[in-house]
């Protein structure tokens, strides 16, 4: 007669369960995994709290304070926000500068790599070099060797005045007019389209053919296709991309610093321009960590209103 195996059925009450030989070995080797990740985390947690966190808030700490490059910071509250918004002229004028091309840059930059990513989308054949031409503007675009190329393209001897004058054109001064300097660093950033057009390219893909031919079978046009399923399926895209070049947008720093330096008579100024002019040109350091924290607060305001209207435009598959 076979012994009854007590393991199997012995039940013991909550919390009187014998120890098993060896399960109190467990915890240590746990631990002792539990630290080794750690110490792989651990890079990562430094750099963050070390270049990322600590940079913020002492740059925080800074906007309130009287402090040149070298010196000592002295605390006086909010002075900086103060002189900021009340007599500095030329902080109104980088604002009005950067809204102005903001809000022309931006939209220009997403019209074009959408209607690029249109057309790649439709091609079967080298779609791959196509699609690597297209993106290197984007991978180049910010370097200051392209920014020189472009200064000297708009130069009074550039490229651009030699075509207008072989074609029996006048030449014009683009970068030494005030009316025309700003929209030379417009077209530049609607150039550099790459990123941009590749994630609508991306986003194109993902839509189901079957939606076109369905709509082709009850007779919709092209223009019909894409105002009634391709705009709608390409919304979350439009918004992400949206956000992140207004982001870039308000950022712009190298066109305007090689390009035009800021002139003629401030009509480049950008934002960021003026706030490294601020940090190391002028040495106001705490006046230049406050520029940084109103561009910051700008940036979030902006970034929140188009988060909070996307629910008015945004579609997404499961809505």
């Amino acid at each position: 007669m076979n012994k009854p195996d007590y393991k199997k059925t012995q039940v013991f009450p909550p919390g009187k369960r014998p120890k098993i030989f060896g399960h109190e070995k467990r915890k240590p080797i746990k631990d002792r995994e539990n630290g080794m990740g750690y110490l792989f985390l651990s890079p990562f947690v430094i750099g963050t709290i070390g270049f990322t966190l600590f940079p913020i808030l002492y740059s925080l700490y800074l906007s309130f304070t009287d402090y040149t490059l070298g010196g000592t910071p002295q605390w006086i509250g909010f002075q900086n926000y103060v002189e900021m918004f009340s007599n500095d002229a030329m902080f109104q004028k980088s604002m009005q500068v950067t809204f102005l091309y903001a809000g022309t840059a931006v939209p220009l930059r997403l019209v074009f790599a959408l209607f690029i990513a249109l057309i790649l989308n439709k091609v079967v054949e080298m779609v791959g070099l196509y699609r690597t031409l297209l993106y290197l503007p984007s991978v180049v675009g910010g370097s200051v060797g392209v920014a020189i190329m472009w200064r000297q393209l708009f130069g009074n001897e550039g490229a651009i005045n030699s075509i207008l004058n072989a074609i029996g054109l006048s030449g014009h001064s683009w970068l030494g007019d005030p009316n025309t300097a700003i929209w030379t660093l417009v077209i530049l950033y609607g150039w550099q389209f790459g990123s941009s057009m590749l994630i609508f390219l991306a986003g194109l893909r993902n839509i189901p053919s079957t939606f076109y031919e369905a709509s082709a079978v009850d007779g919709a046009k092209p223009i019909q296709q894409f105002f009634m399923i391709t705009l709608p399926m390409l919304t979350p895209v439009i918004l992400f991309n949206t956000i992140m070049q207004t982001i870039q947008g308000f950022m712009a720093f190298t066109p305007a610093f090689v390009v035009t330096e800021g002139d003629p008579i401030n009509s480049t100024l950008l934002y960021i321009l003026y706030m490294y002019r601020q940090a190391f040109e002028y040495f106001n350091m705490g006046y230049a960590a406050a520029l940084a924290w109103v561009m910051l607060i700008i940036i979030a305001i902006f970034t929140a209103l188009i988060f909070k209207s996307s629910k008015y435009w945004v579609h997404y598959e499961d809505n």
